[in-house]
């Protein structure tokens, strides 16, 4: 069994497509996939946007005020 090592691409319906080198024969293959883990950096709070001045007398936080008298 050889090793080939080639890149695809994934769609957003899942469909593989990509380009075989010129020694693999036609026909069906079996393969095997390997997904990298991508590793994210954490969430720095400290790098938001805040409000650090006084709120002014027309804004309410109320839940009334905010989402009607439905409470939604």
């Amino acid at each position: 069994m050889n090793e080939l090592r080639t890149q695809i691409q994934v769609g957003e319906d899942h469909r593989i497509s990509g380009i075989a080198p010129a020694d693999v024969p036609p026909g069906i293959h079996e393969a095997t996939i390997t997904v990298k883990r991508t590793v994210r950096k954490p969430l720095n709070l400290d790098t938001f946007p805040t409000h650090d001045g006084p709120w002014d007398d027309s804004t309410s936080t109320r839940r009334e005020d905010m989402y009607g008298d439905d409470g939604r």
